[in-house]
């Protein structure tokens, strides 16, 4: 499969995507996932975990908004994919800015997701080197993160997504890059948690490293598409969901600069 390949599968298919997400990215993401053709589902209470996420496709987690019992469905959940099979991304926000979050960061991947998806200053983070994030934005450039990225693919098994204005991508033997998008996204909030629940979708129908290539270009492309038309974060957004459901697979190539 290639990253051509694999939007068409997608939208045929709609896969149910369970999205452990944020308080602040709930809306967006859902529309997100919605808008490229895929089905999500934001629910984290523990004692739905063992029902639902089964009958997903794909799981995302994403510690934007943390608290103690969303921890436990995290991990519940995390355990669930791993049991049955099921392909799921970690998108660890912000996890250096307190020792209780990067203490659910390593947690969480240490049970080896299928794919990591962090700006530069996350993925530095993971891996024990200083950087430069503040809050959730990153302070790193992704080329700076690339080394760490590999290294960390081939710890975890994991395909590892960095974003930012050319993201990154790999699996620890295999990388690609990807360019375009829009200056406006980083003023859109929650764009980046979004994008990973888009993986999730991508997961459930294509190989992870394919997955990971389709979701990024999917974003590329849609966010160039949509800054074509806005004339500011407000309208961008609006843009982006319809340049979203716009796309076409044979675009996805054009921002793979591998």
């Amino acid at each position: 499969m290639t990253v051509t390949d694999i939007l068409t599968p997608l939208r045929a298919q709609s896969p149910l995507v369970h999205c452990i997400t944020n308080y602040v990215a709930m809306n967006i993401a859902a529309n997100v996932v919605l808008a490229a053709g895929a089905s999500p589902a934001m629910l984290h209470a523990v004692e739905e975990i063992t029902d639902f996420t089964p009958i997903s496709g794909a799981l995302t987690i994403n510690i934007g908004t943390l608290s103690a019992p969303w921890v436990v469905g995290m991990m519940s959940a995390a355990d669930t994919a791993n049991t049955h099979n099921i392909p799921w991304v970690f998108d660890p926000v912000a996890h250096f800015v307190s020792n209780y979050r990067k203490g659910v960061a390593q947690d969480v991947l240490a049970l080896r997701p299928t794919i990591l998806r962090g700006n530069a200053s996350e993925i530095l983070a993971l891996a024990g080197e200083a950087g430069s994030g503040k809050g959730a934005d990153s302070g790193d450039a992704v080329k700076a993160a690339e080394a760490v990225g590999v290294a960390l693919a081939r710890q975890f098994g994991s395909v590892v997504a960095i974003t930012g204005p050319v993201d990154f991508v790999t699996d620890g033997t295999r990388s690609a890059r990807v360019a375009g998008g829009s200056e406006i996204m980083p003023q859109v909030t929650a764009l980046g948690c979004s994008l990973t629940a888009l993986m999730g979708a991508y997961a459930a129908v294509g190989p992870a490293f394919d997955a990971a290539l389709g979701a990024l270009a999917h974003f590329k492309v849609a966010g160039g598409m949509a800054a074509r038309q806005a004339s500011g974060p407000g309208s961008f957004q609006v843009h982006f969901l319809d340049a979203l459901a716009a796309v076409q697979p044979d675009d996805l190539h054009k921002v793979v600069v591998a």
